[in-house]
């Protein structure tokens, strides 16, 4: 267990020292301490005294910087954290009913392993319901019984996955306060933190992980690209991972002089109603590619599966796909090539531009990638080609909406120049926005030893 109490954090400064030890720039770790304070003091408030010994978790939200829709297809992404994101503090409890106190606004939660809480569909409960579900269905007999509270300064419903957020932190703390690390099953299939990642998404997706057996998730057909940026980021750089497995590729630092500024279209990402079925649609689509391949005799498990099963192979799938009527065949085949062009073409050019600080081919890269996520994806609003198009003429070196769709934000990438243009500009005072650079991974405070 634990040395780190709660009076340490609610005194303040005790988590600070850990963020800026992971990379976390000091102006942002003191905000987090507050944060962590306030959950503390809330646990107090709920009746456990300040020596009560906890565990404590800051998850970041992410950026996903290109690789639009490609994790569940088994491509590439290029990856960063931001430096928001959610503060975790959870204590123990007898039995093993989770008690979840959400600060940021003040909302609470009862969560059973058996899901006989009453969980409303669509409200944020579900996400850590849905890990207080699997963990008792792949780690039986264990003590998963906690309060926890969390504070957040990550915008929800923002494109910048609060809800893959929200099931990484509450999975850290209650996994940590049960043991489950120690688990022959957890070392046998979770042995670093890209599988945990892959685990993860199945949690969110309601899948199995191997021998883990799924359960029901939160209903969105989503990958694991935000729970991988989410765990393995590192501060400072881009990282480019492929999915299905999770598997490292490389990372490249970010120039120095560059930020990245967030601004929110005002249009809420939400996965929920409507909103949820577009989303799913839109990976629907790449279900339907690979079960077209299936029916006609292959074994495939996802989209990349197929195209690098042989060098023919891109070329039967097209066949395939164009017996079908006009209509499904346009779509499919608009679905694939944007896969194709984003997952095997941009994302490796834009790491270079990156790398080389090439600022006019990662502009024509991230328009590219944009203008496909609203053509072959369909998943962009007014509002977000809109902001996208301000950005640019506001002093952004290049700009483009991320994450899930059909809302969200769009990422502006700024020299000082251009930062100090944006913030003087009619836009920038329409939409809100911050600046960050690429953060930390999640970070769990584990100990007053880590805290000096």
């Amino acid at each position: 267990m634990s040395t780190l109490t709660l009076g340490m954090l609610a005194d303040g400064g005790a988590a600070a020292r850990c963020l800026i030890d992971a990379g976390m720039s000091a102006d942002e770790a003191v905000a987090k301490r507050e944060r962590f304070a306030r959950a503390a003091e809330a646990l107090i408030a709920a009746g456990h005294t300040p020596e009560t010994h906890v565990v404590a978790a800051f998850v970041p939200g992410r950026i996903e910087v290109f690789g639009k829709h490609t994790d569940y297809c088994g491509g590439r992404s290029l990856l960063c954290t931001v430096e928001r994101g959610m503060c975790f503090v959870a204590v123990g409890r007898e039995g093993d009913t989770v008690r979840f106190l959400a600060l940021d606004p003040d909302e609470q939660a009862v969560l059973t392993p058996d899901g006989t809480s009453s969980v409303i569909a669509g409200h944020w409960s579900n996400y850590p319901a849905s890990v207080v579900r699997r963990l008792a269905r792949n780690f039986p007999g264990l003590p998963f019984g906690a309060d926890v509270a969390m504070s957040s300064d990550l915008p929800k419903a923002s494109g910048l996955s609060s809800s893959s957020a929200m099931i990484v932190g509450t999975f850290l703390v209650l996994a940590r306060l049960a043991g489950v690390e120690s688990t022959e099953t957890y070392r046998r299939y979770l042995p670093d933190r890209e599988a945990l990642a892959g685990y993860l998404g199945t949690v969110e997706n309601g899948q199995s992980f191997g021998p883990l057996v799924g359960h029901t998730g939160v209903g969105t057909f989503g990958g694991s690209q935000d729970h991988t940026a989410i765990l393995c980021s590192k501060p400072g750089r881009l990282s480019v991972y492929s999915f299905r497995p999770v598997r490292f590729r490389s990372d490249v630092r970010m120039p120095t002089g560059v930020r990245f500024v967030i601004a929110d279209s005002g249009v809420a990402a939400e996965k929920t109603g409507d909103a949820l079925a577009k989303y799913n649609r839109v990976s629907t689509r790449v279900r339907d590619l690979v079960f077209a391949w299936n029916e006609a005799g292959g074994q495939a498990g996802c989209l990349n599966d197929i195209i690098d099963s042989s060098p023919e192979a891109l070329g039967r799938l097209r066949g395939l796909v164009e017996g079908r009527s006009p209509e499904v065949a346009a779509s499919l085949l608009s679905r694939l090539d944007q896969f194709l062009i984003e997952s095997n073409n941009l994302i490796p050019k834009a790491a270079d531009a990156f790398a080389n600080a090439d600022w006019g081919g990662l502009r024509s890269i991230a328009n590219e990638s944009h203008a496909g996520a609203d053509s072959g994806l369909l998943n962009q609003v007014p509002q977000t080609n809109a902001l996208q198009r301000e950005m640019l003429s506001h002093g952004a070196i290049a700009a483009s909406a991320f994450g899930a769709g059909f809302g969200g934000s769009v990422w502006g990438l700024f020299d000082s120049a251009g930062l100090e243009q944006w913030a003087a500009s009619e836009p920038a005072s329409r939409f809100a926005s911050f600046v960050t650079r690429p953060g930390c991974a999640a970070v769990e405070i584990e100990s007053a030893a880590s805290i000096r």
